[in-house]
């Protein structure tokens, strides 16, 4: 059945943020297919950040341009005003939390915090991606729904990292980074590697054991006839290993080469030298104390290969960004967060 993208945010149910809220267990099939069959699609991204400030608005117009239609954030210790930016985007359907971790580890508990939130819980799919990471999808209307229909309408796809490198840019500008960024490594090999690391869009039926940060997971004892179905970005079936983590070193990665021909999933690392520095001096959202440093830049700064295919969202894109930094208040709060950018930047 071919799915079809509506207008969730006129016809799709109110949903509350309880960070306590218990497990349900409701039937996943038939809850997928309710929206399948109402001709609406709820796909929720999920996120954690710190300090990304200048670079929210984007990320989030471009996953509505894709399908998207409501956001998950979970913060810690920002002091550019990325949280404060986050509350007051209620209005495009997002959601933000303080991160819940105890421990070093932000991403994962706040991704086991996430199963329990309405957000996700109410979702058709669920998308975990890093601000960062920009899913280009190459078929049909180029949207999360039309990538889901020519896959099949699978279990999960998990889609290739394409790291695209600095491209030579050293101060910042607050112009989209899609834009800025357009030289990338040869699509079939990174750092000698064939194996590429992936993200992956979730259904809400996938019968989960927990969500990783590249990819789900579902119970060692589940039986064979009950296994998810699960596609690349080329639509093909993952590897068997793969799908059943077997192999510790590649739980999260697949050999690339023939693995895009209907997504690629953007990486800007890097961004420019000036967001650079600002992403050192902040460290790793998703981890205590991992710091980037210079291999990290020379590995994902490969500029042998162009890559504009992005492009294709480019005047959708700016025409959302303007009319969202036409909002008094957001557009104080964004300009705000762009001032704190450029003032460590020039502490630094």
């Amino acid at each position: 059945m071919e799915i079809i993208f509506g207008t969730p945010a006129l016809t799709a149910p109110p949903y509350t943020c309880n960070s306590d809220a218990k497990r349900q267990t409701p039937d996943k099939k038939a809850h997928h297919e309710q929206y399948i069959e109402a001709q609406i699609m709820r796909i929720t991204a999920v996120t954690c950040v710190k300090n990304e400030g200048p670079f929210l608005l984007e990320w989030i117009a471009y996953n509505r341009l894709l399908g998207v239609t409501d956001f998950l954030f979970y913060s810690n210790d920002c002091t550019d005003g990325t949280d404060a930016l986050l509350d007051a985007m209620a209005d495009y359907r997002v959601v933000h939390l303080p991160n819940p971790a105890k421990g070093r580890n932000y991403q994962m508990e706040a991704l086991k915090d996430s199963a329990h939130q309405a957000v996700v819980k109410q979702a058709a799919w669920i998308w975990i991606a890093d601000v960062d990471e920009f899913l280009n999808i190459h078929t049909g209307d180029h949207s999360i729904p039309s990538l889901i229909n020519a896959c099949g309408n699978p279990h999960a796809i998990s889609v290739t990292f394409q790291f695209m490198a600095n491209s030579g840019v050293d101060a910042f500008a607050d112009r989209p980074v899609i834009e800025q960024f357009n030289r990338t490594h040869n699509p079939d090999i990174w750092c000698g590697e064939l194996a590429q690391e992936v993200k992956t869009l979730i259904r809400s039926d996938f019968p989960l054991k927990y969500y990783g940060a590249h990819r789900p997971f579902f119970p060692d004892n589940l039986d064979k006839s009950q296994r998810p179905d699960w596609k690349d970005g080329s639509g093909n079936e993952v590897q068997h290993r793969f799908k059943i983590a077997a192999n510790k070193r590649r739980i999260r990665k697949f050999p690339a080469k023939g693995a895009r021909e209907l997504a690629t999933l953007n990486h800007y690392a890097l961004r420019s030298l000036d967001s650079y520095l600002v992403k050192n001096d902040r460290g790793d959202v998703n981890r205590e104390n991992r710091n980037f440093d210079d291999t990290y830049w020379r590995e994902r700064n490969d500029q042998s290969w162009e890559d504009t295919s992005i492009h294709r969202y480019l005047p959708k894109l700016t025409e959302a960004l303007a009319a969202m930094k036409a909002d008094p208040k957001i557009g104080t709060l964004h300009e705000a967060a762009v001032a704190a950018h450029r003032k460590t930047r020039d502490r630094l």
